[in-house]
């Protein structure tokens, strides 16, 4: 049986830890938050629902104690101050990198082959802080973001449709934001191509849609997103401690992959014990290419940010 941590007990945190609980693969999953009482609080109270929810997984918080969580062979890093109402992103570099890269010091320290799945945002450039920091292959840190964003479409698409979100399998790829790129050709319902049941019109306007769905909910909450983004973390969590070789979007760091260097993305890869197997190349158009490009050029500005800030150093 295996264990993994997931650092913040905030919304997004304690949902993932939440979901992986009721998953029931693991043997432990630990909580951590530097607020005093708050992981543990959460983590109780989680545990109070075992009985309830009929699973065996132990969950335990911890305050800034690190040494909990040594052995971990997942740690989901959801640290970060939420985006607020009319805050981009990208305006969260400063004060999340420091964070981020905090965190992942440790977690390394006392888990060393430990799998790093980020959540924290601006997420592409969050991971590409984690990764730097660990020094590890970059198999082993990666992103969640793909799993949300294709979540938002297909939820939309069930809904307008009026189709069960089961049927619905899509592929989105780019950055986590304004500039990512949905697949409409690689979307389809019960096999179907998308297509063939949507107008152009009303598709474009889900997709349209899709690119801001995290900024919907700020709007609407005053605060980012936490049911969603926690349970697309846990799926890739279980996804790796099951070795189960699913195909999903995740955010990777591209060596050539789609003509791309040095940048981290959200592409299509298979996940597994190993954390990122393969990442897939897909036969993309001009069209959806030069789109692709233009999002990696978005991320790159950002992680030009990061690297003016020495945070590797």
């Amino acid at each position: 049986m295996s264990k993994v941590s997931v650092i913040g007990a905030g919304n997004v945190g304690a949902t993932c830890a939440d979901v992986l609980a009721h998953q029931d693969v693991l043997k432990e999953v630990i909580l951590l938050d530097i607020k005093e009482g708050v992981a543990q609080g959460k983590a109780l109270d989680i545990w109070q629902t075992a009985p309830i929810n009929y699973y065996s997984t132990k969950t335990r918080g911890v305050t800034n104690d690190y040494a909990a969580t040594a052995g971990s062979d997942v740690v989901v890093i959801t640290s970060g101050v939420p985006r607020k109402p009319g805050m981009s992103r990208d305006d969260l570099i400063s004060t999340n990198a420091g964070i981020v890269k905090g965190v992942t010091e440790n977690v390394i320290k006392h888990s060393p082959d430990a799998i790093i799945v980020v959540v924290a945002n601006p997420l592409d450039v969050m991971t590409y802080c984690s990764y730097l920091t660990a020094g590890v292959d970059s198999s082993k840190v990666f992103g969640m973001a793909g799993i949300l964003d294709t979540a938002r479409y297909r939820a939309f698409l069930a809904e307008a449709l009026n189709v069960s979100p089961k049927d619905i399998q899509a592929v989105l790829m780019g950055g986590h934001g304004d500039t990512m790129v949905p697949l409409p050709r690689y979307t389809t319902v019960g096999g179907i191509p998308v297509t063939e049941m949507i107008a152009p019109d009303a598709l474009e306007a889900i997709v349209q849609r899709t690119k801001t769905g995290g900024g919907e909910i700020v709007n609407l909450l005053g605060t980012s997103a936490w049911y969603a983004p926690g349970a697309a973390a846990a799926q890739m969590v279980e996804a790796i401690i099951k070795d189960e070789q699913r195909i999903f979007p995740v955010c990777a760091w591209l060596t050539g992959e789609y003509g791309l260097n040095d940048v981290f993305l959200g592409v299509p890869v298979k996940l597994g014990r190993n954390g990122i197997e393969q990442i897939i190349e897909l036969k993309l158009n001009a069209e959806e290419m030069a789109l692709l490009k233009t999002s990696a050029g978005h991320v790159k500005e950002v992680m030009n940010v990061l690297d003016g800030m020495n945070i590797s150093a």
